[in-house]
């Protein structure tokens, strides 16, 4: 929603500009990291706020680590806001996806860019063209995510930022 980009956007610049930050941690509630962009409001003439792309891009451009904690699901925008960030902590029964094809669209917020940088051509082009998703374990092995964990994501996601 266009308060979730723009909490997000808020809380990066609040972040970056405080030098008692180090790192950023970035999950969702309820044990989901994201499912995406609500599709209600593609179609609305005129959509005010930021869009998701920018606040990707100024994930991706953070001066200082960010990690996402992703658990339950991470697809199409939720995997993309994954996408910007440095570094990806799965739990063991989250799965991630591109599925926007299974509806007629493509990746808009340059997941067709990150996701083929980040694990390959082949196996990007698998996931952007037929909407499959993926379990973390796979994930892990193609280089998406960073560590996959049976115990807490946050914490584990927060050791991470500790750590780098």
């Amino acid at each position: 929603s266009l308060a979730v980009l723009q909490a997000l956007e808020d809380g990066l610049k609040k972040a970056d500009a405080d030098p008692s930050v180090k790192a950023v941690m970035i999950c969702g509630e309820n044990g989901k990291f994201s499912a995406g962009a609500d599709i209600r409001g593609f179609s609305s003439p005129k959509r005010r706020g930021v869009g998701l792309g920018p606040i990707v891009s100024l994930i991706e451009s953070s001066e200082k680590p960010v990690v996402a904690a992703i658990e339950g699901v991470a697809l199409g925008g939720g995997l993309e806001v994954a996408l910007g960030c440095h570094y990806r902590i799965a739990h063991v029964k989250a799965r991630m996806g591109l599925p926007e094809v299974t509806i007629g669209l493509l990746p808009g917020a340059e997941g067709t860019q990150r996701l083929p940088r980040l694990i390959g051509v082949p196996a990007a082009l698998d996931m952007i063209t037929t909407g499959k998703h993926i379990t973390a374990a796979e994930a892990l092995k193609l280089g998406l995510v960073d560590e996959i964990v049976e115990e807490n994501t946050i914490e584990a996601a927060i050791r991470l930022a500790n750590k780098v």
